[in-house]
């Protein structure tokens, strides 16, 4: 049976935080380029499955791979703004968790 990481097992840091009162960003970083390259070619993280996991249109969302810092950021509009009663989590520093378990296969 294959061993397949998680997400979490494979970045060094997975963050989210403002973007700016109206807008979230989410950095995942890498210790190596193995396990960028690895993710990064898995296709498992994309627009598609952002806007899915946050429920958000994927034309609003932006997708960047930063090969030389091994790193994926990804910022999108937060579901309400910064401050507003609605809104759980005044710096968007909670809204990572839902990454933490995409299983990456190949691993």
């Amino acid at each position: 049976m294959k061993n397949i990481k998680t997400l979490g097992e494979l970045a060094k840091i997975i963050r989210s935080k403002n973007a700016g009162p109206f807008a979230i960003t989410f950095d995942i970083m890498f210790a190596t380029e193995k396990d960028y390259n690895l993710v990064v070619k898995s296709n498992i993280l994309t627009v598609e499955r952002f806007s899915n996991l946050f429920n958000i249109p994927p034309e609003d969302i932006q997708f960047y791979l930063v090969k030389n810092a091994y790193a994926i950021k990804i910022s999108m509009p937060r579901p309400y703004f910064q401050g507003d009663l609605e809104d759980g989590d005044n710096y968007a520093g909670q809204q990572y968790p839902p990454l933490i378990g995409i299983e990456i296969p190949g691993t």
